[in-house]
C-alpha cells in the first residue's frame, strides 16, 4: 500500500446468530488523518487501546510497525524480514518491537478485531495466520471475509462466544480507528509497512538495511 485513504467506519452486530456488519450511510467517511483527529483524541491513552509489543521492555532499541493486514507488502515482510530480525534482535534481548495497525478499508480493521480478540497472548500468533492466509480470507463479499475471519479465529482457539462479543464490540472499533489515526497523524505515517527505529522514521527493507540501522544504534 502506497498512501492512506479514508476508510468507511464499520461496527458489528449480530442478528438471528450469524454475524453481520453494518456499514455507513452512503458518502459517510472516517476523517482524515490530522487536524480532525485532533479535535478529538486529546490523549491516546484513554481510549483503551494497548500496543501490542514483543521483547523484552529494557531492549536498547525499540521498533514501531505500521501495518495492514491488507496490504501485500506487510505481508511480504511478516513471512521473510520479520522472521529474521525476531531471530536476530528480538528473541535476544536487543530490540523492543511494537506493532500498529494501519486501517485502509473496514476488511482490516475486521481483522484487527479479530487479531485482538484473544488478547495479548495470542495477538500475534493471529497476525501470523491473518498475513499467511491474506489471498484467501480476503476474497469474496463483505459477509465471505467475514466469516473467512471468524474461522481464522476459530483455528487459533477462539470460540464463537468470544468472536460474537469482539465483531460485536462497535465501541471498539471506533476506538480503534480513533488510536490508529491519532499515532499515524503524530508519526506522519504515510504507506505501510513504515518503521520507526528509536523514532526515526524508515519506509520498508531489507533484513540488510535492518541491521545496519540496528547495530549502529546499539
Amino acid at each position: 500500500m502506497n498512501r492512506m485513504i479514508p476508510i468507511l467506519v464499520a461496527a458489528a452486530v449480530l442478528i438471528g446468530g450469524a454475524a453481520y456488519f453494518m456499514m455507513p450511510q452512503s458518502g459517510s467517511q472516517l476523517p482524515q488523518l490530522g487536524a480532525a483527529n485532533a479535535q478529538t483524541v486529546e490523549n491516546v491513552d484513554e481510549l483503551g487501546i494497548i500496543d501490542m509489543v514483543m521483547g523484552e521492555e529494557s531492549a536498547p532499541v525499540e521498533i514501531v510497525e505500521y501495518a495492514s493486514y491488507t496490504c501485500p507488502h506487510c505481508r511480504r515482510f511478516h513471512e521473510d524480514t520479520f522472521k529474521e530480525l525476531k531471530a536476530e534482535y528480538i528473541d535476544t534481548g536487543k530490540v523492543k518491537f511494537i506493532y500498529r495497525e494501519v486501517y485502509f478499508d473496514r476488511f482490516g480493521l475486521w481483522a484487527s478485531l479479530v487479531a485482538r480478540c484473544g488478547g495479548e497472548a495470542r495477538f500475534f500468533g493471529i497476525t501470523d495466520l491473518i498475513y499467511e492466509q491474506q489471498s484467501v480470507w480476503t476474497q469474496g463479499a463483505p459477509a465471505d471475509i467475514a466469516a473467512n475471519l471468524r474461522r481464522l479465529g476459530k483455528t487459533a482457539g477462539l470460540n464463537d462466544a468470544e468472536l460474537d462479543a469482539c465483531f460485536s464490540d462497535g465501541a471498539k472499533a471506533q476506538n480503534l480507528v480513533s488510536w490508529y489515526e491519532a499515532n499515524a497523524a503524530a508519526d506522519q505515517v504515510q504507506s505501510t509497512p513504515s518503521f520507526l527505529i528509536n523514532g526515526q522514521k524508515y519506509a520498508n527493507m531489507s533484513m540488510a538495511e535492518f541491521r545496519r540501522v540496528i547495530d549502529a544504534a546499539l
